[in-house]
Formats: C-alpha cells, structure tokens, sequence
C-alpha cells in the first residue's frame, strides 16, 4: 500500500490524501499552497472555522527515514497552542522519535501507522480513493470456545 501511494501521487495529491484521510477521522483541513508555505502543508483542527487548536501538519512521501532536524523544522512552526504532526510512508530515526516524546504537542506518523490509520477509516474514504486503493473486506470465521 505505502509504494503504490507513493508510485500513483504526486506530493502535493499525497497532501491531499492525508488532509482526506484527517476528514475522515473527524478534522477540517486545508491544504495550502504547493510552495512557500513554510513546511506546513495542511492545517487541520475540530472545529469548522478552524480556531480550535490548530494542527500543523507536514507530509513527506518517501519511503526512507526522517531524521530529527525535519521534525524539528516542523516543531519550529508550531506554537505552544497549537499542535504538530508529521505524516510520512517510510519511518522515523530513533532521534526523532526521542524529540516527539519530549514535546507534548507532536505527533509523528510512519508508514506502518498510516496504513493502519487508512484500515480503520476506509470505509468512509470518497470511492475515487476506495479506487487508489482497492481493499475488499475479508471475513476471517472465530475460534469457537467449546468445553
């Protein structure tokens, strides 16, 4: 799932499919401009106008590791009202990972996450990303408990 969303968007439409996926779990989005916008590609938050908290989030499509000074940079733009989150396909160095848990406020989102993330809310994703990424819903029959 992680390459063909890499292979089939671009980085700006992988901006959107996170801000989608967001919407999905309950969030307002808008993505912002392709560049110039500081490193913060989507800004997210509970409510409908958008002054709740906002969340800065920064999406990176590459299957490889980000390191603690992108975090950082990210962290950078986020106020002590605000939150950050980092969304990525691949994964994290254990430096940045060490820098999320010291800051109350971010939250960083590897590939394996993202696609568990995707699991949960994809029934709900528009049939043109139900289409990106064509899942069936497999049954699997419980151990039945006898005595």
């Amino acid at each position: 799932m992680l390459k063909r969303l890499k292979a089939v968007l671009d980085p700006y439409e992988f901006e959107q499919f996170v801000a989608h996926l967001l919407e999905r779990m309950g969030y307002h989005t808008r993505v912002t401009q392709k560049s110039g916008d500081g490193g913060i590609d989507i800004i997210a938050s509970k409510d409908e106008l958008g002054f709740e908290k906002p969340i800065k989030v920064q999406c990176k499509q590459v299957l490889t590791s980000i390191g603690q000074p992108d975090v950082a940079q990210l962290y950078g733009h986020v106020n002590d009202e605000e939150h950050g989150l980092f969304v990525t396909l691949g994964d994290y160095t254990n430096q940045a990972r060490t820098f999320e848990r010291s800051k109350q406020n971010l939250r960083l989102i590897d590939g394996a996450t993202l696609v568990d993330l995707i699991f949960s809310h994809y029934d709900k994703f528009e049939p043109s990303y139900q289409t990106l990424l064509p899942l069936r819903q497999v049954y699997v029959p419980g151990k039945i408990a006898t005595e």
